[in-house]
């Protein structure tokens, strides 16, 4: 009977939530975060940009500085409850939402780039006249955190990546190439009802929790609300930027200390929508994958959550955040 009503009420449910989703502006005007948003100013292609971050300092400080760096359909604040054991455990944290997402600017042209990206974050923490930080990159932000060590080793004391996208080349995989006026036509699209049931199968493994339906209409509401256009189209531009800048050849040149946390119920891979079914079937398998980055990257520890999903910080924050503590690298002695 139990499993009879839930069948019955759940949709329904659903059904309401999409009903009353909010509608937030371009810049996610509306959605509150869970900590102050501050703003650093540049110019970057000759355009005047605003990058959101947040700032949160821990109550007993240990002098350590940890740089969180959100997925595609995320922003700063889904990374909350690590934000939260973070500066519990005494580390400073800075969250910034990228160019072109969540509270951020976007333009209505940009040429983007993970070194474009790198570079804006560099200048982010200059400002805040940081020098050596531990980067933690989840999906797409686990690129950009790549290209980040790369660019800057000197800058980075640990790179510790989320299930990183990008650990396959989907167009060397068979991927079809996929003009940026498909991806803004298919962003276009986008709805509660569609977001909720990606996650729900490649975010949380096919479980789900009312947890997560805050983030369904976060992203839902960016989405829908006035700025969609723009929304949208910048939506595409960074697809496009994801699809055609793989970094998998690059591992064997970082240099840093590495972790890889990997749910390995992810199946996670971009344009896999737009291939055939023969080339869908082989993308995406997160734990021969990680393995073979591990062997690719120098030095690198793997650790797997054999029954979590793209985004095992959300969906299990305890057994996650137990393993990331863990791995991070000893604060030292004054």
């Amino acid at each position: 009977m139990k499993h009879w009503l839930a069948a019955i009420f759940t949709p329904l449910i659903f059904f309401i939530a999409s009903a009353q989703a909010a509608s937030y502006g371009p810049e996610l005007q509306g959605f509150e975060y869970p900590y102050p948003v501050k703003y650093f100013k540049f110019t970057s292609q000759h355009q005047e940009l605003s990058m959101a971050f947040m700032d949160v300092s821990p109550p007993h400080a240990n002098g350590q500085t940890v740089v969180l760096l959100h997925g595609k359909n995320f922003c700063s604040a889904t990374w909350k409850e690590t934000i939260d054991t973070l500066t519990q455990s005494g580390y400073r944290v800075i969250a910034p939402d990228q160019i072109g997402f969540c509270k951020s600017t976007k333009p209505q042209a940009y040429q983007y780039s993970f070194q474009q990206l790198a570079l804006n974050t560099h200048a982010l923490l200059e400002s805040l006249h940081l020098d050596q930080v531990t980067l933690i990159g989840h999906s797409t932000g686990g690129m950009l955190a790549v290209r980040y060590a790369l660019i800057y080793p000197q800058s980075t004391k640990q790179l510790i990546l989320v299930n990183p996208i990008g650990l396959e080349d989907w167009k060397a995989k068979g991927v079809p190439p996929v003009s940026v006026d498909e991806w803004n036509a298919r962003e276009l699209k986008t709805n509660a009802d569609k977001i909720r049931s990606y996650e729900q199968s490649t975010y949380y493994a096919g479980t789900w929790n009312e947890r997560y339906e805050p983030w369904v209409q976060m992203l839902a509401g960016l989405n829908s609300g006035p700025g969609k256009s723009v929304v949208a189209w910048n939506s595409a531009l960074l697809y496009d930027m994801i699809y055609t800048q793989p970094v998998v050849y690059e591992f064997h040149q970082i240099s840093v200390p590495t972790v890889l946390m990997i749910g390995d119920k992810d199946t996670t891979a971009i344009g896999k929508d737009f291939a055939p079914p023969s080339v869908r079937e082989a993308l995406g398998h997160y734990p021969e994958l990680a393995k073979e980055a591990a062997k690719q990257i120098p030095h690198a520890q793997l650790v797997e959550f054999a029954n979590l999903g793209h985004a095992p910080q959300m969906q299990d924050p305890s057994v996650f955040h137990a393993e990331l503590l863990k791995r991070l690298l000893p604060v030292k002695a004054n």
